[in-house]
């Protein structure tokens, strides 16, 4: 290896980026601290408006972001995020004091991709975050060539990119995730549950209508193919055969 050893290669690795968005500063120093201890390089931000600025200039691997944020709302700053290029592929961790669902639906609806109430274990914070991080690392390892299509609808895992008769949706992660699944296997009826652990995760624990939110959603960008994505009475969701 020329003379470098496994601790030199470690240290001249880069680390992912976390930015914590968070205006409890004791919390914020909590988990800037257990972060670092797992290997991670921390940013932190106190409100919403040096959150989005600093989202937008550094371009964390992973923002954990509260949803109740002095300056701009965490909900304001999460839509942000994802309606330009350069972040709304960033995975979004919503930490919030609100456990009631219309809270949860409102905060995927936007476009988290995890969601988190106080109080929690740290522990699992960052197993959440390791988890996303994961699943996109190996979203970006997929082999050339895969590309599903059908009817004007296409989603190239390479290139990260969703596209309607050549025209580029802007999708979230999640909703990126969720036309894939169900472009790869047209006419197969999923599951609201089988749709919950492919395109947010088995181990994350959300509500059965978050998933409903999702295809809202996406069935909103995809506009004249809105059809396209069919409810199947008692069972969930199917991409239509031609």
């Amino acid at each position: 290896m020329d003379g470098l050893t496994a601790v030199g290669i470690a240290s001249i690795m880069p680390k992912p980026k976390i930015l914590v968005i968070e205006d409890e500063r004791s919390l914020a120093e909590v988990l800037e601290y257990n972060l670092e201890r797992e290997g991670f390089e921390v940013m932190l931000a106190h409100d919403g408006a040096d959150g989005l600025r600093q989202a937008q200039i550094k371009l964390p691997d992973l923002i954990v972001l509260d949803l109740m944020l002095p300056v701009k709302p965490g909900i304001d700053v999460c839509r942000e995020l994802r309606s330009v290029r350069e972040t709304r592929e960033i995975p979004i961790l919503m930490v919030t004091a609100k456990a009631e669902e219309s809270d949860q639906l409102v905060g995927f609806a936007v476009g988290a991709d995890d969601y988190v109430t106080k109080p929690f274990s740290t522990k699992v914070l960052i197993q959440r975050i390791k988890k996303e991080l994961k699943r996109r690392a190996a979203a970006d390892d997929t082999p050339p060539g895969a590309v599903y299509q059908s009817q004007g609808v296409v989603v190239d895992r390479v290139r990260h990119r969703a596209l309607y008769r050549g025209e580029e949706l802007n999708l979230t992660p999640t909703e990126f995730r969720l036309l894939e699944t169900l472009l790869r296997q047209v006419g197969r009826a999923f599951t609201r549950h089988e749709l919950m652990d492919a395109a947010i995760g088995e181990e994350t624990l959300v509500l059965e209508r978050t998933i409903d939110v999702h295809v809202k959603s996406l069935r909103k960008k995809l506009g004249d193919a809105s059809e396209l994505i069919e409810t199947v009475r008692g069972v969930g969701y199917r991409f239509r055969e031609s």
